[in-house]
């Protein structure tokens, strides 16, 4: 296997762990945005019709749960590409007895009067008109999957300052290289190969 840092060998390419990066997962990514952190989420619950479920799945280390929950990724992310919000998909381990996925759906901040509630109804509708392959069996290129929840939550007081989120969400090898910086419109964890960023430098130079 020739992928780092927890990465798994797919036969052509390697899946790096969230906020790793490089061909054999060897790196750390330069930025991580942690905007979504600060503002409201929706937790949703979807039914995936055609995977059978299997007690590793429910292994979050296990290889059959990273591609389920990659595949998951790939097929809940497109219909709100581009759309008010940007929601970012987090699996967790399915169900027993058949592939129940809940999973949240964390928002960019809202206007204050802007209706959370409004925004789940959307979402789960937004989500069930997505595109589905024709043939769900099991042996489908993709997922056909119904979403049958959403509850909005609105964000609460972070527990964490803003470094402690910056060392949470870091590469566990690298946390020590990460610093939180922020914008005008959010927050994010950097390092000094981050450009842009006061200090930075070129870390491909030298």
């Amino acid at each position: 296997d020739p992928c780092l840092n927890g990465g798994l060998w797919m036969g052509t390419a390697c899946l790096c762990p969230p906020n790793m990066d490089g061909p054999r997962c060897e790196f750390g990514a330069t930025t991580i945005n942690l905007t979504a952190e600060l503002g409201p989420f929706v937790t949703m619950m979807a039914r995936v019709t055609n995977r059978d479920f299997s007690e590793d799945m429910g292994d979050t280390s296990s290889p059959r749960h990273w591609r389920f929950a990659e595949e998951f990724r790939r097929t809940v992310r497109p219909p709100w590409v581009g759309a008010p919000g940007s929601p970012n998909a987090h699996p967790v381990p399915p169900s027993r007895g058949s592939v129940v996925v809940n999973y949240r759906v964390r928002l960019r901040p809202l206007p204050t009067n802007a209706s959370l509630e409004r925004r789940a109804l959307e979402l789960l509708a937004v989500t069930n008109a997505a595109p589905q392959p024709h043939n769900c069996s099991t042996a489908a290129d993709g997922l056909c999957f119904t979403a049958t929840s959403a509850r909005a939550t609105r964000a609460a007081t972070p527990a964490l300052n803003d470094t402690e989120l910056c060392r949470r969400h870091a590469p566990a090898n690298f946390s020590r290289f990460y610093f939180p910086y922020r914008t005008a419109n959010g927050l994010l964890c950097v390092t000094n190969c981050t450009l842009n960023v006061p200090g930075a430098f070129d870390c491909h130079r030298g």
